[in-house]
Formats: C-alpha cells, structure tokens, sequence
C-alpha cells in the first residue's frame, strides 16, 4: 500500500493502482451523493462536486502527495454533505439560506428585466431556453423561472398549451411500458417469467413472424398486448 503515500516516485504500476483505486472510489462517493448532485447541480451540489474533484485529481498528478489523506477528507466531505441534506430536510427554511430561491423571468407574456438582472440572463440566452422548449411567441408565456439548479422552468397560457386526449374527453388504454424479453441474442428469462411466457413462446414466436433464431436478435421487447417488436444485427 505504499503507492497511497507521498513519495519521491511512483512506478508506472503504482500510478496505475492509484487511478484504479480512485476510480472506484468515486464511483462509490457518486453513488453516496445520490442523482441529484450528478444531473441537477443545486449550489451545494457544485460545491461539494468541485472540490471532491481537486481533492482526488491532485494526487493522481502529483506523487509527493499521498492518496490516503485524499480520500479520508473526501469521507469528511461526504459525511458532511450527507448531513447537511439531512438538515436542510428537516429545517426546511435553512434551505433558502444554502439554495437560491426561484427568480421570475417572464409573467403573463412579459419580459422581467429586474429578474434577467438578478439571475445573471441575458435575452440571448432566455430567447434560446425558449427556443428549446419550442415556444415562438413570448407573449404565449404564462410563466417561466430560473430554478435553484439553473434550470428555466416555462409555462404556457392555458390556450397555447398542447391538446390532450384528456381535454377531449378520449378514453385511453393504461400505461404499459415494454419489457426486453431479448437482449444481444440472449433472452431475459426473469422479464420472461412476469409476463408469465417462456422459452418455447418466444422461440414460435420468432420463427412465426420472422424466421430467426433468439441468437440473430439485438433486441426484442414485449408489451402488454402481446406486441412483439424484434430488432436484427444489421
């Protein structure tokens, strides 16, 4: 374990073994943290990221530095995020202090300069958040705001909003999303077993409708009505 401590040199193997360790590690912190601190960066969330992120790439670059003081002040780090979600969950009003509140960008069709101001927008930037949501018009806008994780949340007036069967009065079937029976030639027996079929149903069925065998299919999924779609190695 001498590879974890600060030393004059490093071996090409000791460099490897730490970047292997360190890999894992942060796998391992990344999946302490959570989802949120990975796809939506709160202020929290940034911070504890980058400064995790220096803490574990200065030994990896650096072999006077040893790796085992990195990774116990990424531990602390850790414990100390974990415990401050803790609390923010519990004592609700502590959040504002560490999240920024909502900032109103536009209201009823109508640009706020005092809110672009606040959150640090430009037009240009708000005008192409609005052409991502494939809205045209500013004037359709009910709604938009700039989240704690910097996200433009953007509601339309009721009028401009996309028609569904439920404005209608349509009736439709339940959700049911399809289940890979058949991945890279192999069949996914557990998927097989809650959709209560078996081996010999999805082999007829694959000489039945397309002439392979289970070994020729990339993917094959099923739904809820029996629908089979079968995708082949091309």
């Amino acid at each position: 374990m001498n590879f974890l401590n600060g030393q004059e040199t490093l071996s090409t193997i000791d460099w490897i073994l730490r970047a292997i360790i360190a890999f894992f590690f942060l796998l391992a912190i990344a999946k302490l943290l959570g989802h949120r601190s990975i796809s939506q960066l709160r202020l929290i969330d940034f911070a504890i990221t980058l400064v995790i992120g220096n803490i574990i790439a200065h030994p990896l670059s650096d072999e006077k530095l040893g790796l085992e003081g990195s990774i116990i002040t990424t531990l602390v780090l850790v414990v100390l995020y974990i415990l401050g979600v803790f609390i923010v969950l519990k004592f609700p009003y502590l959040g504002k202090i560490i999240n920024n509140p909502p900032i109103t960008l536009i209201q009823n069709g109508e640009i706020l300069y005092n809110g672009l101001k606040k959150a640090r927008i430009s037009i240009d930037i708000l005008l192409e958040e609005l052409r991502e949501k494939k809205v045209e018009d500013l004037k359709k806008v009910a709604l938009a705001t700039l989240e704690p994780n910097g996200k433009i949340s953007i509601f339309l007036h009721p009028e401009y909003e996309p028609i569904t069967p439920s404005h209608l009065s349509i009736k439709m079937e339940p959700f049911g999303f399809p289940r890979t029976i058949i991945k890279d030639g192999k069949i996914n027996f557990e998927q097989l077993k809650m959709l209560n079929k078996d081996e010999n149903w999805v082999v007829s069925k694959l000489e039945s409708l397309y002439q392979v065998d289970v070994k020729n299919v990339l993917l094959a999924t099923l739904d809820n009505k029996d629908n089979l779609n079968v995708f082949l190695y091309k």
